[in-house]
């Protein structure tokens, strides 16, 4: 079945950001960087940074800055960094360079920071805006809303499904794939054969999680377009309260388990 990564990626964004966050132009082009860094360059200049003993994060963050690829191949993995063009998933960049660094960067700090959106300096957002830049971080808050979010409304749903459904009742679809339904008022199949249609990428039974992502960017993106206003608003501010209630239990446990790498679609893409 679908399974969504954890919805717990730093920084949070602000709440009156969610308009701008839709509306921001595609972070690319121009004014993604003055300064641009392709991969190759972007991981030398910030492993020669770490050899001349420059603390890593902000390191890292003027690294990211400088970043102009949307995505790239290491070793015959795909790093997708830019969704539709306007979503960035500055985690998965982070991830890249980490791994690059290896024990350049203390293993735990860096663990840190990928799963529990944990600065080693303890910075704040304002300070990662502005360590990043306005378009990146633009691009930021499309992915912290359209896909974080959007995570966070389906688990919402899902949980209500599963409270819902009577312990000896006819089995049938899992509260996972019935959520699609709810929110977005298509089944889980009619709404992967529009995002096909929309966007030319159809999704298989096995799906990489940015894969599943960008399904999950054009599906906030799609209840945006098409949903009643009220209720886009109520479900959004639904989905912030369970993101809310995420961290406030991860800072009191600080169990928070990494995303997995491919997701089961369990063949719910409809054949052509």
């Amino acid at each position: 079945m679908p399974r969504r990564a954890a919805a717990t990626h730093p920084p949070r964004p602000k709440r009156g950001d969610n308009a701008a966050a839709h509306d921001a132009p595609p972070a690319s082009g121009p004014d993604w960087d003055a300064s641009a860094l392709d991969p190759a360059a972007g991981v030398a200049c910030f492993l020669d940074a770490l050899d001349s003993g420059a603390p890593w994060y902000p390191t890292l963050l003027a690294v990211i800055a400088r970043w102009t690829a949307a995505d790239e191949a290491v070793d015959g993995v795909t790093y997708r960094y830019l969704l539709a063009g306007e979503a960035f998933d500055w985690l998965r960049l982070a991830a890249r360079l980490l791994a690059a660094a290896d024990k350049r960067v203390p293993p735990a700090e860096a663990e840190r920071l990928l799963f529990h959106g944990e600065p080693p300096d303890g910075s704040d957002e304002d300070a990662f805006a502005r360590a990043i830049g306005p378009a990146k971080h633009r691009a930021h808050l499309n992915f912290q809303y359209g896909v974080v979010v959007e995570e966070a409304l389906l688990l919402t749903a899902e949980l209500e499904l599963h409270k819902a459904r009577p312990i000896d009742g006819p089995l049938g679809e899992p509260p996972d794939v019935l959520a699609y339904e709810r929110i977005y008022g298509h089944p889980l199949g009619e709404l992967l054969q529009l995002f096909r249609t929309e966007t030319g990428c159809p999704l298989g039974e096995r799906v990489r999680q940015d894969d599943w992502q960008a399904f999950t960017y054009w599906c906030s993106k799609y209840r945006f377009r098409t949903g009643e206003p009220a209720r886009v608003a109520s479900d959004t501010r639904k989905a912030l309260a369970l993101l809310s209630r995420l961290r406030a239990d991860h800072h009191a446990t600080l169990a928070a388990p990494p995303p997995p790498n491919v997701i089961d679609a369990r063949a719910y893409a409809t054949d052509p």
